[in-house]
């Protein structure tokens, strides 16, 4: 018989988390006090429809309307109420029209943290082809497309596929990349850009890759010139804005491509997971790996959160699970089966 061990989870601190799926639900999942460190699908809102599929999600975590937007299949972004799902606006982002949504379908989203008064929020969008918009949506008449604020549309590149983009945290910087696109780093406040990288150097036989990057993150909440750039061909790569092109740090991992990526507060520390559902931790003041996380998912890792105060980070992907983790000890804390692909 092969040997064994069984892990004892010692249980998940009090938190709520929101996931959003392939059939257009967002759940809530809570883990209260009592019974201590189960975490449960408490709330589901919406109803099953694959035309309104969540292919993103962002939350603007503010102590202010809280909002949280998730981009659907037919093109449309909505703005929901985080405490009970209400719907608080539904824009269709421009170019968005039925048959443009299937061909050129919403790719990555990120909903802005500061908002004037009178607007609900400020979203960024990026499709598959690489056309970014960044709209405003008010408070007075947000059923109505008459709440739709100023806005801008500009092209990120002209050719490959979209995979990803991250801001920094100041909110003034956006990083693109995906299929066939270089990273590339752009002024929100001007849409320029700013920078964009340079393909490592070919191998001994003169041979080079294709870029192909699937995650990114910046580094640092003080510096966006540093950035965190994974890669189809398993590598996590450190790019210095400031001072070259070219990666500063390339490593290997394992055998899989890297799906997804996220920073530790600490400002050198990244979290990242793969196609066969391995999660790692990495030190990218040096490269070094820190530690595999113990146990394994069963399908890819689609998406990781980092908690901002407590040590915990939070998994979910192809395997229809939302784990949570200990960043500490790597241990894992809770697991909630919701069922639909994330």
């Amino acid at each position: 018989m092969p040997r064994t061990s069984v892990v004892e989870s010692p249980g998940c601190p009090p938190l709520r988390a929101l996931t959003a799926d392939i059939l257009g639900l967002v759940k809530v999942v809570e883990s209260r006090a009592n019974p201590a460190g189960v975490a449960r699908v408490v709330e589901t809102w919406g109803t099953p429809d694959a035309s309104r599929a969540v292919l993103a999600a962002s939350l603007a975590d503010r102590a202010v309307d809280p909002v949280l937007a998730v981009a659907r299949n037919n093109g449309a972004v909505e703005l929901l109420n985080t405490l009970n799902g209400n719907t608080l606006a539904a824009v269709k982002v421009a170019g968005q029209a039925s048959a443009d949504s299937a061909e050129d379908p919403l790719a990555t989203l990120h909903l802005f943290r500061r908002h004037a008064p009178n607007m609900l929020g400020t979203f960024l969008t990026c499709t598959e082809k690489g056309k970014a918009s960044v709209k405003s949506v008010a408070k007075e008449n947000a059923d109505s497309d008459l709440a739709v604020g100023p806005s801008s549309s500009w092209d990120v590149c002209n050719s490959g596929k979209m995979e990803y983009s991250s801001v920094d945290s100041g909110e003034s910087h956006v990083m693109f990349g995906g299929k066939g696109i270089e990273v590339n780093l752009w002024d929100i406040t001007s849409f320029s850009k700013t920078w964009s990288a340079k393909s490592p150097r070919g191998n001994s036989l003169q041979i080079f890759t294709s870029p192909w990057f699937t995650a990114g993150t910046f580094l640092c909440n003080d510096d966006h010139r540093k950035i965190v750039a994974c890669t189809n061909n398993h590598q996590v790569r450190l790019y210095d804005t400031a001072s070259q092109r070219r990666p500063v740090i390339s490593v290997d991992f394992r055998e899989s491509p890297i799906k997804a990526v996220a920073k530790d507060p600490n400002g050198h520390d990244v979290y990242i997971g793969t196609g066969r559902g391995d999660l790692a931790s990495f030190d990218m003041r040096t490269g070094k790996l820190i530690g595999c996380f113990v146990g394994k998912c069963s399908g890819s890792i689609r998406s990781i959160v980092r908690h901002p105060e407590l040590p915990l980070i939070a998994s979910c992907g192809l395997d229809s699970y939302l784990r949570i983790w200990d960043t500490n000890t790597r241990q894992p804390l809770s697991a909630v089966h919701l069922k639909l692909i994330l």
